[in-house]
């Protein structure tokens, strides 16, 4: 708490990588995009949020992986699997919108915890048809 009775924000730090290995080393989000147990704090507390940029040179993922409980995360950019459809609550925003969600890291993963919170995140993976 701060001196005025104020929650102070939290304070957000990387997984380290024994860490990232441990969440790789399970079930992939796109096969089961549910809540995980974290490899730091151990609480079902992580989460993630995939995109395709659409402006991207190749077909691209990023992923942003954060536990929600201990404030950690790991953000990646890999090949977009072929053939899968990712649903992106966030596609809805405008550009510049978008760019201003995505200025801070911090107050873009609080919007995304909030996405969960509210039930709209976890996100769906379909094959193309």
């Amino acid at each position: 708490m701060t001196a005025q009775g104020e929650r102070a924000a939290p304070q957000w730090s990387s997984f380290t990588g024994d860490q990232v290995a441990a969440l790789t080393a399970g079930t992939s989000f796109l096969a089961d995009p549910t809540e995980r147990d974290c490899p730091a704090c151990g609480r079902r507390a992580v989460r993630a949020y995939l995109n395709v940029p659409p402006k991207a040179r190749r077909p691209t993922l990023v992923s942003y992986v954060w536990c929600s409980a201990c404030h950690r995360f790991v953000g990646t950019r890999a090949a977009h699997p072929a053939g899968i459809v990712v649903s992106d609550p966030l596609a809805v925003l405008e550009a510049e919108q978008r760019r201003e969600l995505e200025r801070s890291l911090v107050g873009f993963l609080a919007h995304l915890d909030g996405l969960w919170d509210a039930g709209v995140l976890p996100q769906t993976f379909t094959a193309a048809v």
